[in-house]
Order: structure tokens, then C-alpha cells, then sequence
């Protein structure tokens, strides 16, 4: 199922790339100099937590930028929404723009997003058991049903790659696909074996007395470079400046929110529903000042090893 989801969405992109949309330059951005007016698709969760903050301490402002962030579910609405014109800039995951690449989409990984902490046991998200559940470590992974957001993408990927690392059989894990607020009582009911779920979900399972038994993404390659800001093709050639600006807002931002924890917190609750309670003792994810593109490739080469695409990524490709 998720595959078919998947190919509609590059059809129906590409269908607008070719129908010319995707320079992404209405009238209103171009109307004065002075102040270009961009807007940014993201999802509600942590990881775009800097360009909230980036907006309220000005960093886009000094660039002459006016930055209307839209907020979406995830890459299905956001990727077409960039390469449409609809959307000057997105935010995704890594694995969904590498599997874009693949399928001939024009996307540019622009400015860095999140990353794992690279430290086990101390990362944003997690693989969650009953607490007396008999797995310890990823390699009880085999055989064993677990669920993810989205099936096909980086999720299943790092799960297995941390299966195979830890000397279990990767191919044996099963994945059911689940809504992260689902994924707590579905451990805890025992409707899935584990749950990898990303904060706050990470720290609702804990305080429902889920054991965290494995970090997959700081497991699975060093410094992980989970998601990031991408524009499309026609954007970049049409107008580098803009994207530079964004670039460099996006730096600043990023590393503001490195060093200011305590205020990235506080922006959590203009734009998430995450409760006033957790918030103090969430894991925040690491917020790099730019983008491991090593992680990136080994991210390619886990969708290669494990199916996802039919050619190898060109990682190269998503960088300017």
C-alpha cells in the first residue's frame, strides 16, 4: 500500500514539474526587494524546531526574508508542494528525498535539519518494548514485529540496519505500519512486539513503563543525518541569492538552537500539541550546522541493500 502511495506522489510531482510549476517565484515574493517573501513546508514535530526560533529572533528578517511556515503531515504533501512552486522550501526526512532522487525528481538538499545525537540510550527516538518484554538489544529484533510510521523509508532501514550490526537477522523483522501517537498502547497492549518511535512518544512510552532497548538511529551509522531543507531544481537556478539567504538563515538558526535549549523547548508549544508536562525532559535532536552527507550516503546505501530502490541513489545529486 505504501508503495502505491509513494508512486502516486512522484507521478503527481513530476506531472507538475513538467507542467512548469516548480521555479517557485510567485508575484507576491518578487514584489519588493526589500522583503521576499518565502514560504516553508514543515511538519509539527521537534526536528524544525530551529526555524521557528530562526523566525522569532529575526535570523530570516536580516536577510530581507518573510518566512510563512505551512505545516503538513509529511513529505507526501510537502515534495510536490515544493516542486510545484507552492512551496519555496521543504523539510523531510532523508531517505524519502534519496528515494525522489531515484525516480527522477529535481530536489536540492539547501540547509541541514536534524540529527541523531550519535549517543545510544541518549537519542530522540528509540525502540520501545513491554517492560517485561525478553528483548534487551536490537539483535532480539529478528523475528520479532515492530512498528513504524511509514513502511519503505528510513524508519524499517535503520531498524534493520541496528539488527544487523548487533548480529541479528535484519530480514527476519517484521514492520507494521502505525501512527506514532498509536504506538504506546500498541506496545503496551502487545499488538507489536516494539515500537521505533521518535519524541514525545519516545518519553510517553517510557512514562507508561516501555523499556528503551535500542537507539536505531545512533546505532545504525555515526552522526545520522536525519532530515533536512530541500528546494527544487528550477528554484536554485532561478534564484541562487534567495536560496543563499535561506542557507544561511537556516545555519544560524540551527546553531542558536544547539546552544539554546531551553528557548528551542519553549518553541515546541506554538506549534506542536506536545503537553506542558514533558516538555522539560524530552531528548531534543541534535541540530548540526550542516549536513553529514557521509550518513546520508550510508542512508543510500541501506535503501539499496534493503529494496527500497531499484538503482542506487546519487547522493551527489541532492547537493548543490
Amino acid at each position: 500500500m505504501m508503495r502505491t502511495r509513494l508512486a502516486v506522489l512522484l507521478a503527481t510531482a513530476l506531472l507538475l514539474t513538467a507542467c512548469g510549476g516548480g521555479d517557485g517565484e510567485s508575484a507576491e515574493s518578487r514584489s519588493t526587494d526589500e522583503n521576499r517573501k518565502i514560504t516553508v513546508g514543515v511538519i509539527p514535530i521537534l526536528d524544525v524546531a530551529p526555524i521557528y526560533l530562526g523566525v522569532q529572533k529575526g535570523f530570516f528578517a536580516q536577510r530581507k526574508l518573510e518566512v510563512k511556515l505551512e505545516l503538513a503531515q509529511g513529505g507526501a504533501a510537502i515534495v510536490p508542494a515544493v516542486l510545484s512552486g507552492q512551496f519555496h522550501f521543504g523539510f523531510s526526512n532523508n531517505t524519502s528525498l534519496l528515494l525522489a532522487q531515484t525516480r527522477g525528481l529535481p530536489l536540492k538538499i539547501v540547509a541541514p535539519g536534524s540529527a541523531s545525537t550519535g549517543v545510544p540510550g541518549k537519542d530522540f527516538a528509540g525502540v520501545v518494548v513491554p517492560e517485561a518484554s525478553p528483548i534487551k538489544s536490537s539483535a532480539d529484533l529478528s523475528g520479532k514485529s515492530v512498528a513504524i510510521n511509514t513502511l519503505n523509508n528510513i524508519s524499517d532501514t535503520v531498524v534493520r540496519e541496528a539488527v544487523r550490526k548487533a548480529g541479528g537477522d535484519p530480514r527476519s523483522v517484521k514492520f507494521v505500519e502505525l501512527p506514532f501517537p498509536d504506538m504506546p498502547a500498541a506496545v503496551a497492549n502487545g499488538r507489536v512486539d516494539a515500537a521505533f518511535v521518535v519524541e514525545p512518544f519516545l518519553t510517553i512510552a517510557r512514562n507508561q513503563k516501555a523499556r528503551d532497548i535500542a537507539s536505531a538511529y545512533a546505532e545504525a551509522t555515526p552522526n545520522l543525518s536525519v532530515a533536512t531543507y530541500f528546494t527544487a531544481d528550477q528554484m536554485l537556478k532561478s534564484d541562487p541569492e534567495l536560496v543563499r539567504a535561506f542557507t544561511e538563515a537556516m545555519v544560524e538558526a540551527q546553531a542558536y538552537a544547539a546552544s539554546h535549549p531551553d528557548e528551542t523547548r519553549q518553541i515546541l508549544s506554538t506549534y506542536t500539541s506536545i503537553g506542558a508536562e514533558i516538555i522539560p525532559t524530552l531528548t531534543l535532536p541534535a541540530f548540526p550546522a550542516q549536513v553529514n552527507r557521509e550518513s546520508v550516503q550510508a542512508l543510500a546505501d541501506m535503501a539499496e541493500r534493503d529494496g527500497l530502490v531499484t538503482k542506487p541513489p546519487q547522493v551527489s545529486a541532492l547537493f548543490q
